[in-house]
């Protein structure tokens, strides 16, 4: 049985900062250049293009990785707020970039996926997300409005139906080769209900704002990605490729 979400309990200046980041994006969405909607048409964007064409280049070097499962993390053990929606090991992460740091060791192992995630305008986020057989990650919302979500489909099991992704109550399945792009400050959540992995190339990208809304997104980003929640993780990321770095 998965875990319960658990209610997040805020010190004071974390509650002050989520409540002025709401403010923020109904800003946001005033000089918005996609449409505030859980799914976005992908072919809207210029690089999907690019990144589905070389989706196989992409999954030979995934592959390579997962050769060695012991080191990919789970998800908490890097980001520690992800407690609140996984809790076993069923959820683990390669991080290639994450708001906006390299991981050189990853990036490295990866050299034509970091050449191509590194190409897309905007990219702030790049990692593969590995699902288990089995596994159901609950329904949440993401952190800021400011970024928009990319999967690109990489290995996706049977039976598809089994496979999928909901969001602000819109269900899509993944398919291998393909993008789904979507806001996840809409509730989303995913179910893995097959008895294959499904894995795909997780992406923030930057919203398309006019100014000057683009101007106040890049400083909120800036601020985020300064903040205690994101070093944490980037130490933590640091930390085991130190450990990796034993074997």
């Amino acid at each position: 049985m998965e875990p319960k979400q658990k209610k997040s309990r805020h010190r004071p200046s974390v509650a002050i900062g989520l409540w002025i980041i709401k403010r923020i994006e109904r800003v946001l969405l005033r000089y918005s250049l996609v449409p505030d909607t859980p799914f976005q048409h992908a072919a809207v964007f210029p690089w999907v293009r690019q990144l589905e064409s070389h989706w196989r280049d992409i999954r030979a070097e995934l592959e390579q990785v997962l050769q060695r499962p012991d080191a990919i993390p789970n998800f908490q053990d890097i980001s520690r707020d992800q407690v609140n929606i996984t809790q076993d090991d069923r959820w683990k992460t390669f991080f290639l970039y994450g708001y906006g740091y390299r991981m050189d060791h990853n990036c490295a192992r990866c050299p034509e996926t970091t050449r191509i995630v590194e190409s897309i305008p905007g990219m702030f986020t790049a990692f593969f997300s590995v699902l288990a057989p089995g596994k159901h990650i609950p329904l949440h919302r993401g952190p800021y409005k400011g970024v928009l979500r990319c999967h690109l489909g990489l290995i996706v099991p049977e039976p598809g139906a089994r496979c999928r992704i909901e969001v602000g109550g819109q269900e899509a399945r993944w398919e291998e080769g393909k993008c789904l792009v979507f806001d996840d400050t809409y509730k989303h959540q995913v179910h893995n209900d097959t008895p294959g992995m499904r894995v795909v190339l997780f992406l923030d990208i930057v919203r398309p704002l006019r100014f000057p809304g683009s101007w106040l997104n890049y400083f909120v980003l800036r601020l985020i990605r300064l903040s205690p929640f994101i070093r944490d993780a980037v130490k933590n990321q640091q930390a085991w490729e130190r450990r990796l770095g034993e074997y």
